[in-house]
């Protein structure tokens, strides 16, 4: 992949053309959620060079920033602000969500952003969000990559669960960790809530989800044998559920081993207490050029194609491309 990066590299700034892989296309467009609990952990970062990866090896790709609100997604890309955004699907200016598609400089990359300045689609209401929920999948790409927002309200939340893969982004520090088993711990029970089949139990799923995660006798895991001891068949279903359930993990700007290795620890603690199988599929090195790349408004991977980071994407995009 790094010829790629180098061929572009030597090429931005013009009208670039790539080089496709000869793959395939897709019989079906896959959505890829990037998230985590907190804000600045790199997700824009993760979501534009993912895609320009991806676009590099062949595939036709189209990144959404779904911060609404802080839309960021394009500048990280190294392109103005867009005339129109998804603020202007919502309100029914376009009709069709592939009006708003923009091409980007990178043979099979567009983008569609999110509103820069309407306060209101941060709250997006409940149809709005079905909506754009139901159109990601009408887009004609083989991979639709979703920039989502910090936090954990319902709309991201959602975005991450309808999502064919969701991508967690870290920090090497404790409030991003914290913060990111926050996430996955309302990503779980969202999901859970939402099923049908598990009505029945949805008392004893608000008590686990209210449960302290330092509290040992109140994990998902005991939540699962308890069902299980009320209701086999119901605790069968539970249990299918949680199984479906296999975020992936990246560590952003790692330092050192220790940096490296708080991915397995989150693996490891993610198993233990929520019984589900997270990825941790790599890491991204610090690299000052990450910052300079955002300075200069160019792709990271285009004006720093030496980087370790380019190694780093390689490794993680083959990765994600796995588990496909």
């Amino acid at each position: 992949m790094e010829k790629y990066f180098r061929h572009l590299h030597d090429q931005f700034g013009e009208n670039l053309t790539g080089h496709g892989s000869g793959i395939a296309p897709m019989s079906h467009t896959k959505l890829w959620a990037i998230g985590g609990g907190k804000g600045g952990v790199g997700k824009s970062l993760v979501t534009a060079n993912t895609s320009i990866g991806l676009a590099l090896m062949g595939y036709k790709v189209v990144a959404i920033d779904l911060d609404l609100g802080g839309a960021n997604l394009h500048t990280t890309l190294g392109m103005p602000i867009p005339d129109k955004t998804l603020s202007d699907y919502v309100t029914k200016k376009v009709n069709n969500i592939e009006e708003l598609i923009i091409p980007t400089k990178i043979k099979n990359l567009s983008i569609i952003s999110a509103a820069q300045d309407e306060l209101g689609m941060a709250n997006l209401k409940h149809t709005h969000k079905n909506k754009i929920l139901t159109s990601l999948r009408e887009i004609n790409a083989d991979y639709v990559l979703i920039d989502l927002g910090a936090g954990t309200s319902y709309n991201t939340l959602d975005f991450f669960i309808s999502a064919d893969k969701g991508v967690l982004v870290v920090l090497p520090e404790p409030t991003s960790i914290e913060n990111t088993y926050r996430f996955i711990k309302s990503v779980y029970y969202r999901r859970l809530k939402l099923i049908e089949d598990l009505l029945d139990i949805q008392p004893l799923l608000h008590q686990a989800m209210n449960a302290k995660m330092t509290n040992t006798q109140a994990t998902p895991t005991d939540l699962v044998k308890k069902v299980y001891e009320l209701n086999p068949d119901m605790g069968a279903k539970l249990q299918s559920e949680i199984s479906k359930f296999q975020p992936k993990l990246i560590i952003n700007q790692a330092r050192s081993q220790s940096d490296i290795d708080i991915g397995f620890s989150m693996k490891s603690i993610c198993k233990k207490y929520f019984g589900i199988d997270m990825d941790y599929i790599g890491y991204l090195d610090y690299d000052a050029s990450v910052w300079q790349s955002v300075k200069k408004r160019r792709p990271l991977l285009m004006e720093f194609p030496n980087s370790r980071l380019v190694g780093n994407f390689d490794k993680i995009i083959h990765r994600l491309l796995e588990f496909s």
